[in-house]
Order: C-alpha cells, then sequence, then structure tokens
C-alpha cells in the first residue's frame, strides 16, 4: 500500500513539473509574440508557416524542429508564430507536424511578397531566362543549391546549337554557384557573372557569423560537409570549389542589361557584352544598397556593410540606419579598443530592429563610447567630417569612416524592365 501511495505521489510531482514548464514555455511565448507586435515585426519577410489551429494538437514537434528555434511558441496549447521575422523558409516544421496542420506561405494577409511567376522547370514568363534561389523567394542554402541544380538541367535539355554560349548564370550565391557546377557537370558553354564576390549575400555577412544549412548536396562535389558553420568555413569551402572545378565566374561585373536578339540574348556589363541562348538569374533579393545621394558619398571610407568590426578599431565611425543591421554594426563597432561611434537614425524608434539588439544597442551606449542621434539625417560627407541634420539644425561631428546600413533596392523593376511578369503574394 505504502509503495501504491509513492508511485501517486510520484506521478502526481511529475505532472506538476510538466504543467509548471508549459506553463512557463507559454509565457515566455506570450512575451516574444507581445514584443514582435510592438516593434512591429509580426510581418514575415518571406516564405513561412501557417498553422491550422482546427487540426493542431500542439504537439511541440514544429517548435522542436525549428533551427532558429523562437519563431514558434504554443499558446493555448496551439502551435503559433511568434517571432515571423527571425523564419528563412527552413520548411522543418511543416516535416514534422504529426497531423500535418503547417503549410508554408508566401507572404501576409497585411504585407504581400512580390515573387516572379514561375514555371516548374523555374523558367520565367520571358522564355529563356529562369530564376533559382533567393530572387524566387526561397532563400535556404539548401532550396537555392537544387533549384540551381534543376534548372541548369531544364536549359541543358533544350536545344544547344550555334556558337555563343548556352547560358549566362547571374549571381555566385548558393543558387549560382550549384548551377555553375552543373553547367561544368552537363558541359554546357557557360559564364558566371557576380557584382560583387563568389558567395553573394553570404560573402557580406559579418565576421564569425554563424550559417545554418540542412544536408545539400552540389553538382560534382556530393554532400555539404556540415550543417552549421560559419560564413568563414563556408566561403572557404566555395572557394576551394570554385578553383578546384575551374568555375568560369566573373567577379565585380553588374549586369546591366539584357537584351533580345534573335539566337537569344546579349548580356550587357560595364566590362563588356556577352550573347547566350539562356540566362539564368540567380541574384538575392536585396538587390542593390540603397544610397543617401549626398555630396562626398562616393568618396572610399564609405561602405554598405560591415564585414569585420576590427578594422575601425581606434576611428571615429558614422552608422547610417535604423534596422537589425545597422543596430548590430554600431554595437560590433563600439565594442573595440578606442572607437568612437556615432548611430544616426531618421526616425524617433528602432521600429524595424529586434528588441534584442535595442536592448544591447542601450548597454552598448552606457558601457562604450557610443552616441544615438535620433531623427537626424546626412547631408555632407567631408573627409574627415560628417554633416548631421537634426530638428532642422546642423551639427558636424570628426569621422573616418561611414557605414551605410539603409537595405536595399529590390531588383522587381529590373525584372519588369525584362519582360518577367511579378505577382504579389498575399498569404499563398
Amino acid at each position: 500500500m505504502q509503495s501504491a501511495w509513492i508511485y501517486v505521489a510520484f506521478m502526481l510531482a511529475v505532472w506538476t513539473l510538466y504543467f509548471a514548464l508549459r506553463r512557463r514555455a507559454a509565457a515566455e511565448a506570450r512575451q516574444r509574440l507581445e514584443e514582435s507586435i510592438a516593434a512591429g515585426l509580426y510581418e514575415p519577410a518571406s516564405l513561412h508557416p501557417v498553422i491550422d489551429p482546427n487540426i493542431c494538437l500542439g504537439s511541440s514537434a514544429c517548435l522542436r524542429a525549428c533551427p532558429e528555434q523562437t519563431v514558434l511558441g504554443r499558446l493555448a496549447d496551439k502551435a503559433q508564430l511568434v517571432e515571423p521575422t527571425n523564419c528563412i523558409g527552413h520548411g522543418a516544421c511543416a516535416t514534422a507536424c504529426p497531423t500535418h496542420a503547417i503549410s508554408l506561405v508566401f507572404g501576409s494577409e497585411r504585407r504581400g511578397l512580390e515573387i516572379p511567376v514561375l514555371a516548374p522547370d523555374f523558367e520565367t514568363t520571358r522564355n529563356g531566362i529562369f530564376i533559382a534561389g533567393e530572387l524566387g523567394g526561397m532563400g535556404l542554402i539548401r532550396n537555392a543549391v537544387e533549384q540551381g541544380r534543376q534548372a541548369m538541367q531544364s536549359i541543358a535539355d533544350r536545344d544547344r546549337s550555334g556558337d555563343g554560349l548556352d547560358v549566362v548564370i547571374v549571381g555566385a550565391g548558393p543558387a549560382g554557384l550549384a548551377a555553375s557546377l552543373a553547367a561544368t557537370q552537363l558541359g554546357l558553354r557557360y559564364l558566371t557573372l557576380e557584382q560583387d564576390s563568389l558567395g553573394g549575400t553570404i560573402a557580406h555577412y559579418p565576421r564569425g557569423k554563424i550559417v545554418m544549412t540542412k544536408p545539400a548536396t552540389l553538382p560534382l562535389v556530393g554532400t555539404l560537409p556540415f550543417r552549421e558553420t560559419t560564413k568563414e568555413n563556408l566561403m572557404e569551402f566555395w572557394t576551394t570549389v570554385a578553383r578546384r572545378h575551374q568555375l568560369r565566374i566573373q567577379d565585380n561585373e553588374r549586369v546591366d542589361a539584357i537584351d533580345s536578339r534573335s539566337d537569344g540574348f546579349l548580356v550587357r556589363t560595364p566590362a563588356g557584352e556577352y550573347g547566350a541562348r539562356n540566362i539564368l538569374l540567380a541574384m538575392g533579393r536585396r538587390g542593390t544598397p540603397r544610397r543617401l545621394d549626398v555630396p562626398g558619398e562616393e568618396l572610399p571610407k564609405v561602405v554598405y556593410r560591415l564585414l569585420d568590426a576590427e578594422q575601425y578599431r581606434g576611428q571615429r565611425v558614422l552608422i547610417v540606419g535604423g534596422g537589425d543591421s545597422a543596430l548590430e554594426a554600431a554595437i560590433a563597432c563600439a565594442q573595440q579598443p578606442q572607437t568612437q561611434v556615432t548611430l544616426s537614425y531618421r526616425s524617433e524608434s528602432f521600429s524595424r530592429a529586434k528588441p534584442r539588439n535595442r536592448e544591447r544597442l542601450v548597454q552598448a551606449s552606457e558601457q562604450h563610447n557610443l552616441e544615438v542621434i535620433m531623427q537626424s539625417v546626412v547631408r555632407r560627407i567631408g573627409r574627415d567630417t560628417v554633416l548631421l541634420e537634426q530638428s532642422g539644425s546642423e551639427r558636424e561631428i570628426g569621422n573616418d569612416s561611414v557605414i551605410v546600413n539603409a537595405g536595399g533596392i529590390l531588383p522587381t523593376g529590373f525584372l519588369r524592365s525584362i519582360g518577367i511578369d511579378v505577382e504579389t503574394r498575399f498569404g499563398t
């Protein structure tokens, strides 16, 4: 009899602990949700999950499967998006859901997402022009790699007669690299053009940033040897692959125009012109960095992304912007010894930045030489100064470097200019 009471007491303790942990997890999820809404960060940026509450059992399988950890939470015994802006479309949650209650969609009812119209073989509405990777709405490395490979197979199955190139690949990120490898494997005559450097957007991540990916298979290479790695390790791996297979990738060559001709297309860049029967656009969605359009912006001290905060040690640095990248850049630079950092933002609050980064910014401004100037704009950039305007009055500060984190201009206009239809998705 005593053993039975011990068993009952043990089970009661277990259930009490279980429900206490569930209540705490729900409270934390609700807090993250409220912070996301208050910060104006509840609209997903790209592909993201939608949960059907009628068939969701609240099993938490999707929460455990999400590599980002904070995107989903369980509220009222149902899974719910609590930090949707952190979602980058892994899709692991949908796979893990035991009742298939999760669908992956583009855009939301309130915020549409512009996506080019693609056929199953990744061809656009402009015959002969294909799209793979982030530009098509799929930002995950594995998806981009697979799309680049499949698009190249579609091109290889087409007419390859003539003397020109079979395909020009625009972009050397994950999709463009995979496409270049596939083109080599398939014996295609190709050329890859990248406006920056090998790696695309990933090459410009901050130093030491962790890059996560599902297992991906590259043509000629095989399965990627890691699931989680640093930006530096991934870039070293890609550089080695490109060199080993002698990929025809030309860095720092921006595509200005794509014109039609009788046997395909003519791709124009500042360095020359290239004829090709087909085009694969493997560019990122960020497009080109948004500029300030002020005198002095052409000076070499002005850049549009932070690569390594250590290079600004001992300098007077101005960061322009109010999103996460701007706040993270300001914090990283301020942590460097003898570095004086000024963060200029045109609005009165950092509504686009995550609460975590706003808290870190406050801490950095208290601990380091970091000044935040709200409701300010840059009027002029000099060789060793910057002129700011705030509330109608001007202020000149000493300056050695300027980092502009004002976002990018989406390439939607470029797509439409070459005849590609773009549709706005509202949660579909």
